[in-house]
């Protein structure tokens, strides 16, 4: 069995809305807000005693940062059940989207934290799964699931080869399609390996998954012109490596990508959305791309980005860059305020 195997078994079982037990020096329990049914949550807590637990930065966001138990945004903070805190009402709470359109709740009351250990390592799960940071905290005997925090901080993101096939695109040299599977979410990647490289350093572009921009050709990115304008320039350079990566809205998933972007049409940007959310304003890692090139055996690249964490990500990870090759493509109305963003606070260059 797969040392990672307890971790994937357990964000499927978040996303499935069942409860996931932490056993660390205070064992704990967990339910998603997001996914868990009320007819769950009354079987598992009948005395509706389960508490809420959710990042501090959304406990500032709620304007609990003015109380002792929710002062330090980077804290953990957890929410006594109140009486009128059922599964619909603690959704309109924790998710930031409905910020503006639902009425006046609580009052909200932290409570002080007992299980110091385990509130990061659960919050990370829930991030790990997707899913908004957070969760129902329920009886450890509830859950049939069970992993430590040791099991989630130790975690090795690498991937394992399942299938590869030629795939013949437009305008570009032969090409074959290589699909991995990480080891600790199950989530699916795919290499180009396009035309040939001759022994060089090959180049490369680690681009994240983006439905609402590749496919659709959403003008609130630049997402899909960066996709067409790497395949042309590999093609051009007669071959290299695209690896599309399962890191949809910069790592925190398709359904939160949307949140933010209802965010954003309140006047927040990209970072402070993502931010809102309870996320950091890039959850992405590399670890997974450099196991996929070092699975191709390339331990060196020419990197086509506008983006340093990727170059030093996969320097961190045991991939040499030898020369970053400028990667930008011009702002529209849509999204200029979007690249602004990503340059002035998340450091892009030009």
């Amino acid at each position: 069995m797969s040392a990672d195997a307890p971790i994937r078994r357990a964000i499927a079982a978040l996303r499935a809305g069942r409860a996931v037990a932490i056993d660390g020096e205070v064992p704990i329990a967990v339910l998603a807000v997001e996914t868990a049914t009320a007819e769950l949550l009354e079987i598992l807590d009948p005395k509706r005693q389960a508490n809420l637990l959710i990042s501090g930065a959304r406990g500032a966001a709620l304007a609990l940062a003015n109380l002792r138990e929710a002062a330090d945004p980077a804290e953990p903070v957890l929410i006594e059940r109140a009486s009128w805190l059922d599964p619909a009402a603690a959704l309109a709470i924790v998710d930031p989207a409905r910020d503006f359109e639902r009425g006046p709740m609580g009052p909200l009351r932290p409570i002080p934290l007992t299980f110091p250990a385990e509130a990061p390592a659960a919050l990370q799960l829930a991030r790990a799964a997707g899913l908004l940071p957070a969760l129902w905290v329920v009886d450890p005997a509830s859950a049939a699931t069970r992993i430590t925090p040791a099991d989630i901080n130790a975690l090795e993101p690498g991937v394992e080869f399942v299938s590869r096939a030629k795939l013949p695109l437009d305008g570009l040299p032969d090409t074959q399609i290589v699909a991995f599977r990480a080891s600790d979410d199950g989530q699916d990647h795919v290499a180009l390996v396009i035309g040939a490289f001759a022994g060089k350093p090959p180049l490369v572009r680690l681009h994240s998954e983006c439905l609402t921009g590749d496919v659709f050709g959403s003008l609130k990115c630049d997402c899909g012109p960066q996709l067409k304008e790497a395949l042309r320039i590999i093609g051009e350079a007669g071959g290299g490596i695209l690896l599309y990566l399962r890191q949809e809205g910069r790592g925190i998933g398709l359904a939160n990508k949307l949140r933010a972007y209802a965010l954003q049409d309140r006047g927040f940007d990209t970072v402070d959305a993502n931010r809102r959310l309870g996320f950091a304003d890039d959850e992405r890692d590399y670890a997974h791309a450099a196991a996929m090139l070092k699975a191709l055996g390339v331990e060196e690249v020419r990197l086509l980005t506008n983006n340093p964490a990727k170059l030093t990500g996969l320097e961190g990870a045991g991939v040499r860059v030898v020369e970053r090759v400028a990667h930008h493509m011009p702002a529209n109305p849509h999204n200029a305020d979007y690249l602004a963003a990503k340059h002035k606070k998340s450091g892009h260059l030009a």
